[in-house]
């Protein structure tokens, strides 16, 4: 039975990182996670691209990945309120960038907090639970690696990295 893994090394590859101002003692802490994990996996330096707010990163990351990064990283931090608001959002927002990430064959991952206080959102951003920005960074890397296995299986039966391929 053939088994595809990716390698955990992005040299070579250019990601961009998609991250919301909206919450920034947040998500600038999210924001370093995915720069150092880039960084030491090899990644060529990534284009770091600002928006107000979450609901603002799918078409940014749309534009990105037209213009040929091998992945977008997204990343924001919407907090729960008294309404429904945050989760209309979360939702929508996620469905958008699952949209982008099928219809481009390239990963788009999720770096979107969605915590119930402030706290969770430390929290999750560096101290206690990790940084959630590092895990989507690590889901990017692998993903573009096991992408870019597929596609050179699919060309020549022959994987593409040494780390990486079909077992």
């Amino acid at each position: 039975m053939p088994v595809i893994q990716g390698a955990m090394n992005a040299e070579g590859k250019h990601f961009a990182i998609v991250v919301s101002r909206w919450n920034e003692f947040v998500t600038r802490e999210l924001l370093n996670g995915a720069i150092e994990t880039l960084h030491q996996h090899n990644a060529g330096e990534p284009l770091v691209i600002w928006v107000p707010g979450t609901w603002e990163i799918p078409p940014v990351a749309s534009r990105a990945l037209h213009e040929g990064v091998d992945g977008v990283i997204a990343l924001g931090c919407i907090l729960q309120g008294a309404t429904s608001h945050a989760h209309l959002l979360a939702a929508d927002v996620s469905r958008a960038l699952m949209d982008l990430q099928v219809a481009s064959g390239r990963p788009v991952t999720w770096g979107i907090l969605t915590p119930d206080s402030s706290e969770q959102a430390v929290e999750r951003a560096g101290m206690k639970l990790g940084n959630k920005g590092r895990e989507a960074t690590l889901a990017a890397i692998e993903l573009a690696s096991v992408l870019q296995v597929m596609s050179a299986s699919e060309e020549d039966d022959s994987p593409s990295h040494p780390d990486s391929g079909v077992i």
